[in-house]
């Protein structure tokens, strides 16, 4: 593992030295490890997918009928009351 040191010098305000030997490598590592960590994922199944879906669409209806409830509600008493 090479690690990467910056110096920055005060006066000249920016990176000084990086390695950038085997970058190449470094990536393909990098993706080799995505790759098996992705499959250690637990992922829903089919049915859980649409149950969990309904209810995020369910919450926001809900929400959006109580907002707009509430912009109704202040409207008629802004009209009331102010103008």
């Amino acid at each position: 593992m090479v690690l990467l040191i910056y110096k920055m010098e005060p006066e000249e305000g920016f990176l000084k030295t990086m390695d950038f030997k085997n970058i190449p490598a470094k990536i393909t590592t990098f993706l080799k490890e995505v790759r098996l960590e992705m499959k250690k994922v637990n992922w829903p199944t089919r049915k859980e997918t649409i149950k969990y879906t309904l209810i995020i669409i369910g919450v926001c209806l809900v929400t959006a009928i109580f907002l707009g409830g509430l912009d109704y509600l202040f409207a008629i008493l802004r009209d009331k009351f102010i103008l």
